[in-house]
């Protein structure tokens, strides 16, 4: 008797191996904010049995530090934090970018803006609108030998369950509007580079703090676009002065000391809520990673967009 090709049960899908990333901008050293994501997105790729990468988002020179990168390199390294492939630097990643905005361009999805900032400001006054309306849709409103590239959006929700904060979705075309993928300068915009690189890299699962979560919505229609795989999306809590502001080269944050790498660890699974016990502070940093791998648990993370520190 002959059986039914059609009837057999499809063999179950196959979750692809966990593959996950530190992406920092080179525009200073390593502070405590993007060591808490360096080693947030570290834990919970190797107790996932995946992989842990580094990545240089090095697309906004006017912003970078000369050295800042090597300096990054190398306080991942003190603090026992290795990588697993070769760092990516978005820096040398050019054609890769071009070629997916001509691949907009080629399905017309994307059109050359000329308006400044202060256009668009004076556009917004007089539309009473709080995003930008789309004026050079249909052809530039000047002339200008230099333009940015817009992608067009549509008025649709695009959300996705966070592994830490729940849903966070919104409108992309009322909310965030046509937004830049090239400026008019010809450096390539975050938004088109981490969307690429994710899709290259293969990365599954993203830990990154919560002030890019606003970002995602963005990233998860640019991958529709593309037809490409929507990572996972843990947004951690952001270590912020008593001013409430993030951490960074603009609000004086102070970078970590390197000699001190088994103190910063500890800080940091404490400020990610993992309560490490009091008497790891005089073990070695080896002692404190074998405690953190084997009791990493990503829902003690406080959920909270930003936690403020006594500094």
């Amino acid at each position: 008797m002959s059986v039914n090709q059609s009837s057999q049960p499809e063999p179950p899908r196959q979750t692809p191996p966990y593959r996950g990333r530190f992406a920092p901008s080179p525009t200073g050293p390593l502070h405590f904010g993007s060591l808490v994501a360096a080693v947030a997105s570290y834990l919970e790729a190797k107790t996932s049995n995946g992989s842990w990468l580094v990545r240089m988002e090095d697309i906004d020179p006017p912003r970078e530090v000369p050295g800042a990168a090597d300096n990054i390199l190398r306080a991942l390294e003190r603090h026992g934090l290795y990588w697993d492939e070769s760092v990516v630097f978005q820096s040398q990643r050019h054609e890769a970018y071009q070629a997916a905005v001509d691949d907009l361009r080629q399905r017309r999805l994307i059109y050359p803006c000329s308006c400044s900032r202060k256009d668009i400001l004076r556009q917004l006054a007089d539309s009473e609108l709080s995003v930008y309306p789309g004026t050079c849709r249909n052809g530039l409103v000047k002339p200008s030998s230099q333009h940015a590239i817009r992608v067009l959006t549509v008025s649709e929700e695009y959300g996705f369950e966070d592994q830490i904060l729940g849903y966070f979705g919104h409108n992309v075309g009322e909310v965030v509007g046509d937004f830049v993928l090239q400026r008019a300068d010809g450096w390539f915009a975050y938004q088109l580079a981490v969307v690429i690189d994710d899709a290259e890299q293969g990365i599954t699962d993203v830990v990154r703090g919560s002030d890019l979560l606003d970002n995602t919505p963005r990233q998860i229609y640019l991958q529709q676009l593309f037809s490409v795989a929507q990572p996972n999306y843990a947004h951690l809590p952001i270590a912020a002065n008593k001013s409430g502001e993030k951490l960074s080269k603009q609000t004086m944050a102070q970078p970590v000391d390197d000699t001190t790498p088994t103190a910063n660890l500890l800080n940091t699974l404490s400020f990610l809520g993992q309560n490490p016990p009091a008497e790891l502070a005089t073990d070695s940093l080896n002692d404190v990673w074998r405690w953190a791998l084997e009791h990493w648990d990503l829902d003690k993370i406080p959920r909270v967009d930003k936690i403020m520190l006594d500094l």
